[in-house]
């Protein structure tokens, strides 16, 4: 008799763990609430502008074209990546300007305007961050974390790489340049981690971006989501849309399916949440013992910052401003002791600015550029506002910042604007105090210290995306669905397939 699996929430993770088990024979129905699929890579279309609602950065293709591989397919008949360079461009308010890319010799060259003594100090670092990659993301990235021996196996590796320190910390080791240690630092930020206080293992990041490039899907971020539903859905899986899950029915040490809004009852040998952690137990399990439980527990953790995010088309096309825009404030340390420790929204700011046009022209009308900007704010437990009130003054700041120091003419060339306040991140994408990214990337709170990608007591209850090992970021969550489908075959007595480590054949890096 064919197994079967639901999986609850159609983000990357869901995706991914939707098409791996479909893949290995596994029945597995995907169940999305909302009318399109994506859960944060949402698409918001408006005057023939495309806006990506959430992950805009690619930086691991090749776990993206495993998923496709595990069924002899290529990704290439789904969707189309496209290289994008430089890989960001950091700005100062001094007026200084970096290019961050795979070309070193601009690379290089820059780095020793900055300070000629760092250049070899960004080799040394380079090399830390190729280690700690092997380490933590090759080996470990895809292995779930179930109990505390398996966390002790892996102390050795990460005590070598100083996983104690943080990224920041790390970075200043090995260069002076105030403005590159931020440069090195940032990356955590897209992941919902504080430089200074997440782990120094993050610093991966720089080896996976060298070694793969960081990448755009023509078409939007969700063109990709698109595409992944397509191959999930030609495999044979089934695709319940705009159908919200109720609650997850569980009793005796297992669950048996899910209730759906509407009353529907359907039955399953297994079921995973792409949802939110908390949400999870809180509410869709909150008739259960474990659900009250956990969800207490889950409340006392420490959750990533929100984001307030503006998405706007300006009528003539800016071909000025590169794809991904780092725009520093003049505070680093303690605009990041703000955000992260909350107690007020602060004056200034440091922003990620978006720029698809750059890259895929079709993402807006002719002729024209579509954006958006995100500025990192404190959680809803931190900052317990009314954004409703506190978003379109907030709005107005930062659209002001951007015609001052990087977009002359803004206003005038402004066809439309819409916001997500962290309101939105709590109501519309069900994320507890509205955070973006879920737990936050703390040593304390990664590997078997995350929520677990099998629930401990409920066996066949299992979860997917930022909220578990490894983290958030699309190369984190791919990655989970790959440690999650690995239990889940294995109790459900599927025949195990034979996944490559690294993803199979690579991309050639953009340059």
């Amino acid at each position: 008799m064919q197994r079967t699996a639901a999986v609850i929430g159609s983000g990357f993770g869901g995706l991914a763990l939707a098409i791996r088990l479909q893949t290995a024979g596994i029945q597995t129905t995907l169940i999305e609430a909302r009318d399109k699929p994506g859960g944060r890579a949402y698409v918001y279309e408006t005057q023939g502008f495309k806006f990506d609602a959430g992950p805009t950065v690619v930086t691991d293709p090749t776990c993206l074209e495993e998923l496709f591989q595990l069924s002899g397919r290529n990704i290439a008949d789904y969707v189309e990546l496209m290289p994008v360079t430089p890989f960001y461009r950091l700005m100062w308010e001094d007026g200084r300007v970096f290019d961050y890319s795979n070309d070193d010799e601009l690379l290089y060259r820059q780095i020793a305007e900055k300070n000629p003594k760092d250049v070899e100090g960004y080799r040394r670092f380079m090399e830390y961050s190729q280690g700690v990659f092997d380490e933590g993301y090759v080996k470990l990235g895809h292995e779930a974390f179930l109990d505390f021996r398996s966390m002790l196996e892996a102390a050795p590796s990460l005590m070598k790489y100083q996983a104690w320190r943080s990224v920041y910390s790390m970075v200043a080791s090995f260069v002076e340049d105030e403005q590159l240690r931020q440069a090195l630092s940032f990356h955590t930020l897209l992941v919902g981690g504080n430089p200074f206080k997440t782990s120094s293992i993050y610093a991966l990041i720089h080896a996976l971006e060298k070694k793969w490039g960081v990448w755009f899907p023509r078409g939007g971020t969700h063109a990709l989501v698109r595409g992944l539903l397509k191959l999930f859905q030609d495999l044979g899986g089934e695709v319940r849309m705009n159908q919200k899950v109720q609650s997850i029915e569980a009793a005796a040490g297992h669950v048996m399916g899910v209730t759906l809004a509407d009353g529907t009852e359907l039955k399953f040998d297994a079921v995973a949440s792409n949802g939110d952690v908390v949400t999870t137990y809180k509410e869709l399990l909150g008739h259960h013992p474990r659900g009250r439980k956990m969800a207490k527990s889950m409340m006392r953790r420490s959750f990533s910052p929100s984001l307030f995010v503006i998405y706007f088309g300006l009528k003539k096309f800016r071909a000025d401003i590169p794809h991904h825009t780092i725009l520093f404030g003049p505070r680093y340390k303690e605009l990041l002791a703000d955000i992260y420790s909350g107690g007020g929204l602060a004056d200034d700011f440091s922003l990620y600015l978006h720029h698809p046009t750059a890259t895929d022209p079709s993402m807006a009308p002719e002729g024209m550029s579509g954006f958006y900007v995100l500025s990192p704010v404190p959680h809803l437990g931190k900052l317990p506002v009314d954004w409703s009130v506190v978003g379109p003054k907030y709005a107005e700041s930062i659209l002001n910042y951007l015609e001052k120091r990087l977009i002359p003419g803004l206003r005038d060339d402004l066809v439309t604007m819409s916001t997500l306040t962290p309101d939105g991140f709590r109501t519309e994408l069900g994320a507890h105090l509205g955070s973006a990214f879920s737990l936050e990337p703390v040593l304390w709170q990664s590997a078997y210290f995350r929520t677990h990608n099998r629930d401990d007591e409920l066996k066949n209850l299992y979860f997917v995306g930022a909220g578990t090992h490894p983290g958030a970021g699309i190369p984190g969550v791919v990655g989970s669905a790959k440690a999650t489908a690995k239990l889940m075959l294995e109790d459900l007595g599927a025949p195990r397939p034979v996944w490559p480590s690294n993803g199979g054949p690579q991309l050639e890096a953009a340059q």
